[in-house]
């Protein structure tokens, strides 16, 4: 089974709004509607046979609402498999990862950019050890500031994975978005998941072959940023940067379906 594992979707009524904050903070034009039908339809057309849609609370008042939809996704769109979201500044935690267990959501999305928390807050530790069990971290990692003066970076994910062994994380965009190099030294070849997404329009020829030849491929996963690309798009463009065969692309696309359901 093909798998998208990183893509967003939001209900109709505000996916023009979410699109505008996205496309605003990365300064990028988001190519796709955003709806769940629009992702599948061209997940579809691509070949792409399931896709992770991703929800990322961006304060504990949104937390509830947030995995709510989740749940919805999860439980009305069988070709999407949802994440839910937690915040530091949530009191009831416990209770929404609960509540997540019980409409089988097994993902977890943090982006402590967006969310605006740093990934190493100490209030952190506590939901690490209790969710490190039965769910899967997807972990924005990186940006445009600094590792020391970003709220998320390679290394700040590397102490973590080193708190926490047993964590089930996929770290995002290669280990670092724009921070590719430190990724390569602090997280390629370790026990982690990464993403494909968007990274191909930046990531340098020698830093991506480096992350390639030093992370296992087997732990490497397909991911496309919906709505921001569209999935055939980055296929084509995974294939031109890594020069990787169809059947290497095929294995790319494969691997979260043992992320998922190992």
């Amino acid at each position: 089974m093909f798998v998208d594992c990183h893509t967003h979707v939001f209900h109709p009524r505000i996916a023009e709004k979410a699109k505008m904050k996205l496309a605003e903070h990365y300064k990028l034009f988001c190519r796709c509607k955003g709806t769940p039908d629009d992702l599948l339809l061209r997940a579809g057309r691509s070949g792409i046979d399931h896709c992770v849609a991703l929800c990322a609370a961006t304060s504990a008042l949104q937390v509830r609402p947030c995995n709510a939809y989740a749940g919805y996704l999860q439980n009305n769109y069988p070709e999407i498999t949802a994440f839910g979201s937690i915040h530091p500044d949530c009191k009831d935690w416990k209770e929404q990862l609960d509540w997540l267990r019980s409409f089988g959501v097994r993902g977890i999305k943090l982006h402590p950019d967006f969310q605006h928390f740093w990934l190493n807050d100490p209030r952190l530790f506590p939901i690490f050890e209790e969710a490190q069990k039965d769910f899967i971290f997807m972990i924005h990692i990186g940006d445009s500031l600094p590792p020391e003066k970003n709220p998320s970076c390679p290394y700040k994910m590397a102490a973590i994975l080193d708190a926490f062994p047993h964590l089930n994380v996929v770290a995002a965009h290669l280990g670092g978005f724009r921070q590719w190099k430190y990724a390569l030294d602090a997280l390629a070849g370790r026990d982690v998941w990464m993403d494909t997404s968007s990274c191909m329009k930046e990531i340098s020829d020698d830093v991506l072959k480096a992350i390639l030849k030093k992370h296992p491929r087997d732990r490497i996963v397909f991911g496309t940023d919906y709505p921001i690309m569209d999935p055939q798009d980055e296929i084509d463009a995974l294939q031109r940067r890594t020069h990787f065969t169809d059947g290497e692309i095929d294995e790319i696309l494969s691997n979260g379906t043992q992320l998922l359901f190992g």
